[in-house]
């Protein structure tokens, strides 16, 4: 079956519009059965005005319900390259997210917070396809984890999970395998990686449902031509990154080099002022020899 490739903004929002997929996905990841959902899609809009480019592009926050009745928020970001601006740009954005209050029913409330994030490069310390960092309360007084969890530190710290796109493999055995397969990065049908062949059979109704989805996406032609308007787009913004970061770096390495010349030449003057003072030295004493 021929499907898109999810880890465009515009492929992964069809996929996020389906309630079903939505709590299947960050079910999946959570590894909690969500009872009830709401995505929305965050517009963010990164303009460059001397480039005269202006790229739109999503984030997307979830609040949902578990099975247990707790409440929870949780923040999706799709980052297909190392960008510095990206970093920066998201971590500005959790900052507001821990700020806000949100609206659950008629009440203003303060939601804990998880955060996904879905990776075009590789982390070049860490092979799994699939990491969460989950925190644990420790006691440092008698050394023991602490079971029992508090509403104040959960909603002032937050578990993250972290999925490394071009580290999945053929693996198709758990739930989690049959989520990450749709986003491995293999066996495409264009050079311009967008469509891909799956050659798995989905066996869950959500992984029907979701190649199903993909394969529209993929296949209509309308559809097609938003990711690659997505793709060019962000190609040239990778591009102007990339020629920002060699002229920071080259920046840096003149600054380095003009640092050095100095250096040298303050040690050269050095130099200069200590032979000059043992020259006036060697002519005190001579002529302190001649006087007696």
């Amino acid at each position: 079956m021929i499907i898109a490739n999810p880890i465009y903004d515009v492929v992964f929002k069809r996929l996020m519009e389906n309630e079903k997929i939505a709590k299947f996905f960050i079910g999946t990841l959570l590894e909690q059965t969500i009872e009830a959902i709401e995505v929305k899609p965050q517009e963010f809009t990164y303009t460059d005005k001397l480039a005269g480019l202006a790229v739109f592009r999503l984030d997307f926050i979830a609040t949902l319900k578990t099975e247990t009745g707790e409440l929870r928020k949780v923040l999706i970001e799709i980052q297909k390259a190392r960008n510095h601006i990206d970093l920066l740009r998201f971590r500005n954005y959790l900052a507001e997210q821990y700020k806000k209050e949100d609206k659950v029913g008629n009440e203003n409330v303060v939601l804990p917070i998880s955060t996904i994030y879905i990776l075009g490069f590789n982390l070049p310390e860490i092979v799994s396809p699939c990491i969460r960092v989950k925190r644990t309360y420790f006691d440092l007084v008698n050394k023991a984890e602490i079971l029992q969890k508090s509403d104040f530190i959960e909603k002032l710290t937050h578990d993250c999970f972290v999925v490394q796109v071009g580290r999945i493999t053929d693996r198709y055995q758990t739930r989690l395998d049959k989520l990450l397969s749709v986003f491995e990065q293999r066996n495409f049908t264009d050079e311009k990686e967008i469509t891909k062949d799956y050659t798995y059979s989905p066996d869950l109704e959500e992984m029907k449902t979701i190649t199903e989805i993909l394969h529209y996406v993929g296949t209509d032609p309308q559809e097609r031509k938003q990711i690659e308007i997505e793709q060019e787009a962000w190609r040239t913004v990778n591009a102007m990154f990339e020629e920002k970061e060699r002229k920071y770096q080259k920046e840096l390495e003149d600054q380095r080099q003009a640092l050095i010349e100095k250096e040298q030449a303050l040690i050269a003057k050095d130099e200069a002022i200590s032979e000059k003072d043992k020259l006036i030295e060697e002519l005190r004493r001579k002529l302190n020899e001649q006087q007696k």
